[in-house]
């Protein structure tokens, strides 16, 4: 599968017509996916599955808001998180980090118990 990608608006959020312009281009020449990381708002969306139709677009999520219902509402086919679990879970180690800092240990309540962590990885020697 060749997903192609047209990133202007992860520096210009409102880029969207050279998006749409590089995306049609895109899909011209024989993408099957296409996306433009940084589209965000539901009308930009709209107008990017609209233009590329039929082609699936794919949606980078990397923070709250649109729900994955609302996203297939739009015509989004394809669903990406980048580094976003990463960053959730650094985001978990240096708020603990900062409890230890202060001399306690509640930072690591929240932690996974072993038992499902064994359980999760037990799964990948099948």
């Amino acid at each position: 599968m060749l997903v192609a990608r047209a990133e202007i608006m992860l520096t210009d959020s409102d880029a969207i017509k050279s998006a749409v312009d590089k995306l049609v281009a895109f899909a011209d020449a024989g993408a099957d996916c296409l996306y433009a990381p940084g589209a965000r708002r539901k009308e930009d969306i709209t107008t990017i599955v609209r233009a590329v139709a039929p082609k699936p677009v794919n949606v980078l999520m990397h923070g709250p808001g649109l729900t994955m219902a609302e996203l297939a509402d739009l015509g989004v086919r394809r669903i990406s998180v980048g580094g976003a679990l990463a960053r959730v879970a650094w985001g978990a180690v240096i708020a603990a980090a900062e409890k230890l800092r202060g001399g306690n240990f509640e930072g690591l309540a929240s932690a996974a118990p072993g038992k499902v962590m064994n359980g999760m990885f037990s799964r990948f020697n099948d």
